[in-house]
């Protein structure tokens, strides 16, 4: 694991307020990267592939054309990828219906504060809408943002900005205004992209020395972004 930025190192001056939120969903919200990377090894075992781990990984944050993308460039044009990807749905789909699917660390605190602050929040995930709202319910979280931005939604997914711009406009908030939460390198150059500062809490992958550099912070979970907006707020 590489050093994290400590709470101490983020309060030793004020911060610009922080007047809306957007958060990444996968990695960041939930714990579901793990059961996506799951999915995929039992999807392309149903079709007769070994998928190593390693590979799996290096979709994490990707809209799903450029998982495509990564698929056929690996495996080949005869690779049945609409077959691989409806598989991998249903695969990851039954692991959170079993009950795999849970909170990451400092979640409902978190959204507690901001509630408390009256902060406006935003989500803008890679996941499709389906996806997005099924697990979001299942929970407990639907009712607990003002905005969604999934997949479906945008023309250009991360590490695009599209987004978190769109993400952003929804809920009124400047993105010089807001304070984007992250797990993944994509998602990271997204926000950074569209003029949000961003503070990252690696899930699977740690983050790369570009999106490390321009990132306000690396943190370990989300009770130090927890500390650091109260802090921003008083």
């Amino acid at each position: 694991m590489t050093e994290r930025t400590r709470l101490a190192d983020l309060t030793t001056t004020r911060p610009d307020p922080i007047k809306g939120v957007v958060f990444d969903m996968d990695g960041l919200l939930l714990d579901s990267e793990t059961l996506a990377m799951d999915a995929l090894i039992l999807a392309a075992k149903d079709l007769g592939h070994d998928m190593p781990m390693a590979f799996c990984r290096r979709m994490i944050g990707v809209p799903a054309d450029g998982c495509r993308a990564l698929v056929r460039e690996t495996y080949g044009e005869d690779f049945p990828l609409e077959r691989f990807f409806a598989l991998q749905e249903e695969h990851l789909r039954g692991l959170v219906d079993a009950g795999e699917l849970a909170l990451k660390k400092g979640v409902e605190p978190l959204l507690d504060l901001l509630d408390k602050l009256e902060i406006p929040r935003a989500i803008a995930t890679s996941s499709s809408r389906y996806r997005t709202d099924h697990h979001l319910k299942l929970v407990g979280l639907f009712e607990r943002f003002d905005a969604i931005v999934t997949r479906d939604d945008v023309s250009q997914g991360k590490p695009y900005p599209e987004p978190y711009l769109t993400a952003a406009e929804k809920i009124g908030v400047a993105p010089a205004d807001c304070l984007a939460l992250e797990d993944s390198n994509s998602g990271a150059r997204a926000a950074q992209a569209a003029g949000i500062r961003v503070i990252i809490v690696p899930d699977l992958l740690e983050p790369v020395d570009d999106v490390r550099a321009k990132a306000l912070a690396v943190v370990e979970d989300l009770t130090v972004v927890r500390a650091y907006i109260e802090h921003a707020a008083a």
